[in-house]
């Protein structure tokens, strides 16, 4: 993705925190999905998930981790209005909506929703999802909030826009490497470029870079 929309998304992300800090507020959340880090439309991936180094907060894999409940609630389509509709506003929704789906699949195990808001060329984008069918001993992750911080979007010569997104995955417990355990993980912020095109009635992701913010 191009340096102008990082350069973009970053002073999103800057204006929507002042705006954050002047009303007293912490950005908009949402409460299904967990975290993930994934590289690029190459196929490189830095899912935090699985990580043996330390969490953010000092936690390790010492402690009482809680499994996540099988039944958290789908994201709801409704909770991001106008993400059905052919504007540069609807595929900032759509893109929200997409990683709403990646982190309740963390949390479920289920990446069934996913399959239908990307294109098999998206390499990041398939990553995710074998990396939710991965899981195994039928742990998943605890639940977790994703705090938005920034989003805009820019015209693309390849895709219809190039969608920059700021956000935190909250605290949360995930499966270690290894499947066998649960680790604590602390807060940990993603800047995510997506693109995005118009698919007949709706938007899908056909590309992807995505890491830890300040590392991309």
């Amino acid at each position: 993705m191009s340096r102008r929309l990082l350069a973009a998304v970053a002073a999103a992300a800057l204006t929507f925190g002042l705006a954050a800090c002047g009303d007293g507020g912490d950005g908009t959340v949402t409460e299904p999905p967990p975290e993930v880090g994934i590289g690029s439309d190459d196929g490189g991936a830095s899912d935090g998930g699985g990580d043996e180094a330390p969490s953010s907060d000092g936690g390790g894999a010492e402690g009482d981790p809680v499994e996540a409940a099988p039944d958290i609630p789908a994201p709801d389509p409704a909770d991001f209005p106008g993400m059905d509709e052919n504007t540069p506003e609807g595929a900032e929704q759509a893109v929200r909506f997409y990683f709403a789906n990646v982190y309740w699949g963390y949390q479920t195990g289920d990446s069934a929703p996913l399959r239908n808001l990307h294109t098999e060329e998206c390499a990041a984008c398939v990553d995710f999802v074998e990396r939710i069918e991965g899981q195994s001993n039928g742990l998943s992750w605890s639940e977790v909030e994703i705090t938005d911080f920034g989003i805009t979007h820019l015209s693309s010569d390849s895709f219809d826009y190039e969608v920059g997104y700021v956000f935190t995955v909250g605290a949360h417990s995930e499966p270690t490497v290894d499947g066998e355990e649960l680790r604590k993980v602390g807060n940990v912020d993603y800047t995510a470029a997506v693109g995005v095109e118009w698919d007949g009635d709706a938007w899908i992701v056909s590309g992807m870079t995505f890491g830890e913010s300040g590392n991309g």
